[in-house]
């Protein structure tokens, strides 16, 4: 389900103990459990953003946890779906910090496709349950990601939203990358310092200096 530069990238991590048990636990959770995102859409964040396109990493914390939801993309739902509570922040900062119009559709492929990995720092979660998947060695796969992304020279922008994206800082020690931190978008944190935190026109600005072409951050849909 990982391919390309990813996979060469991240192989290794599968023959790992941690992974191994990690993936028993998943299988078995999904066996017995209603778990998001789909099996189909668990690693969606690294088939739609290649490795070698990946210009900025949008870090969140576990996958939606109401049905229909998560759809294997950080912050991202399906058309037709209500706007989480995260989500609508978040376009609201966009709207104000750029001038986008907020979207129809809560679905955020495009930007994937633009190189925005849009990344849990752990990748399932049990329905109604946030949080429910923690500890169970997602973290050390997404360190192995964030370790990947790190032997990359070109400039990489990371948005770093909420406590768990932010213990990933410690990993970023690469030349030519930005790091923009701000309290997670949802309701309860939102007021302490996400609105009006910038990142787009940040992330924007620096691609701009580094002779990247910038993230088309409006919606269609």
């Amino acid at each position: 389900m990982i391919e390309g530069q990813w996979l060469s990238k991240l192989q290794g991590e599968f023959q790992k103990p941690y992974y191994k048990k990690l993936y028993e636990t998943v299988r078995e959770e999904y066996k017995h459990h209603t778990i998001f995102p789909p099996k189909e859409k668990l690693f969606r964040a690294y088939s739609l953003c290649p490795y070698e396109k990946l210009k900025v990493v949008i870090l969140g914390q576990d996958p939606y946890h109401n049905f229909g939801q998560a759809q294997g993309l950080s912050f991202s739902v399906g058309k037709g779906i209500p706007f989480p509570p995260s989500l609508q922040n978040i376009f609201k900062e966009l709207q104000e910090d750029i001038g986008c119009k907020i979207p129809k559709s809560g679905e955020l492929d495009a930007w994937a496709k633009q190189g925005v990995l849009l990344l849990n720092t752990v990748l399932t979660v049990r329905a109604h349950e946030a949080n429910s998947h923690r500890g169970i060695g997602w973290e050390e796969f997404t360190d192995a990601t964030i370790r990947a992304i790190e032997e990359k020279a070109e400039p990489v922008v990371y948005i770093l939203w909420g406590s768990s994206a932010q213990s990933k800082a410690k990993m970023i020690h690469q030349k030519r990358r930005l790091i923009l931190k701000a309290p997670h978008p949802s309701p309860l944190s939102s007021y302490r310092g996400f609105f009006g935190s910038k990142p787009f026109s940040q992330c924007n600005a620096y691609l701009r200096k580094e002779g990247q072409e910038e993230i088309d951050w409006a919606l269609k849909a």
